[in-house]
């Protein structure tokens, strides 16, 4: 714990150098610039390096470790077509199961997108980065490699969204769900959040949302359908998490104290960008919310709100900078700091536990790899 929490402490100062916003020169890179760069470098080798240096670390560690196995021996595996290529490929080029190697490609992968998504989108590169590490976003990507690759990639689509260049988002989309095929209810999800909402709309939809609670049984076999191996298995119970529902909620508030700001300062311009991105994120947020009250019962309900509230990151360093107020704007701050630090503090309390398995930490260095069920058999 002490590692992740050190990891994470100087992951934190050195982001807090960065500003996402610096001011250029033609012909000429300035200190900021400079500085910039030097900091990301330095974040990223460092979280790079601790993901890729692990060995079992992560809830699902072993049984990735078993799926490239059944993929070099072209045996039957419910991953998707990317993932089983990638295998494929870094085996054959190692000439043996290289599975360290993989677990590095992913991590560079995903590390990689998630700060380029946070420094191109952010309004406040450090806090934003610092939500990112403290809400556990960093440390699940030791577990369920796969869908964290995706999430990182559902991320960057939203500057695609946003610009309403549909065509890339489209493209980029397609590409990740080769790699976990979740990623596609991003689609119809983002878009949604893009439509300017009307009263009588949302009300329909509320209405809508009552279908969840009827016909429960048609939404499982839909589930089904997308997930076959989840037929008369454990994975169908469902559940929900309080946490997030309590989360969700204290963004809406939030939401609300900035909106009756904006109201409050009346005639002052706003940016044409900004409003969309807003509207974007709110709409993100009010169906995450919607989905852990009415979808419970959804065994993938927080694979589909996590691609959903991950724009929290974004979206509350957007809501603190509409606040004019130093003071308040401070105060703020340091409710939404100590939040985060809470919950970064509750997560590690669990780290160890079924579910997240990221301690021990332990390494290829110092440690050896336990067999897999193909070994024991």
């Amino acid at each position: 714990m002490i590692l992740y929490i050190t990891v994470t402490a100087v992951t934190a100062l050195l982001a807090g150098m960065v500003n996402c916003r610096p001011v250029t020169q033609p012909y000429r890179t300035t200190r900021q610039q400079t500085c910039n760069r030097i900091c990301l470098f330095a974040v990223f080798l460092l979280l790079f390096a601790l993901s890729a240096c692990r060995l079992n670390v992560g809830n699902d560690y072993a049984k990735y470790v078993e799926f490239m196995h059944l993929v070099n021996c072209d045996a039957y595996v419910p991953t998707e077509i990317g993932f089983n290529l990638l295998v494929k490929l870094v085996y054959g080029l190692s000439g043996f199961e290289n599975y360290l190697l993989v677990f590095a490609v992913y991590a560079f992968a995903t590390v990689g997108i998630f700060l380029l998504a946070m420094y191109e989108q952010s309004e406040d590169f450090p806090l934003t980065f610092f939500l990112f590490m403290a809400l556990g976003y960093y440390f699940q990507t030791f577990s369920t490699v796969r869908y964290y690759f995706a999430l990182a990639l559902a991320l960057y689509s939203m500057k695609f969204v946003l610009r309403r260049q549909w065509g890339r988002f489209l493209v980029l989309i397609l590409l990740g769900s080769t790699f976990h095929k979740s990623l596609l209810v991003v689609i119809p999800l983002y878009l949604l959040a893009t439509l300017p909402w009307k009263k009588w709309q949302l009300a329909v939809g509320a209405l809508f949302c009552t279908t969840f609670l009827f016909c429960q049984d048609l939404y499982l076999k839909l589930v089904v359908l997308l997930y076959p191996t989840y037929e008369d298995t454990e994975y169908l119970e469902g559940g929900t998490s309080y946490i997030n529902i309590l989360r969700c909620t204290a963004v809406m508030l939030f939401a609300a104290i900035a909106y009756l700001e904006k109201k409050r300062r009346g005639t002052e311009e706003i940016e044409e960008e900004d409003v969309a991105a807003e509207h974007f994120y709110f709409y993100l947020n009010l169906g995450a919310l919607v989905l852990y009250v009415f979808c419970s019962f959804l065994p993938i309900i927080s694979r589909i709100g996590y691609y959903l509230t991950v724009s929290h990151i974004l979206y509350l360093p957007m809501l603190l900078g509409q606040i004019r107020d130093a003071k308040w704007r401070r105060v703020f701050r340091v409710g939404m700091l100590s939040a985060a630090i809470l919950y970064f503090m509750i997560y590690m309390s669990r780290a160890g536990n079924d579910g997240i398995l990221i301690l021990p930490y332990k390494t290829f260095l110092f440690h050896d790899m336990v067999n897999i069920l193909s070994d024991v058999n």
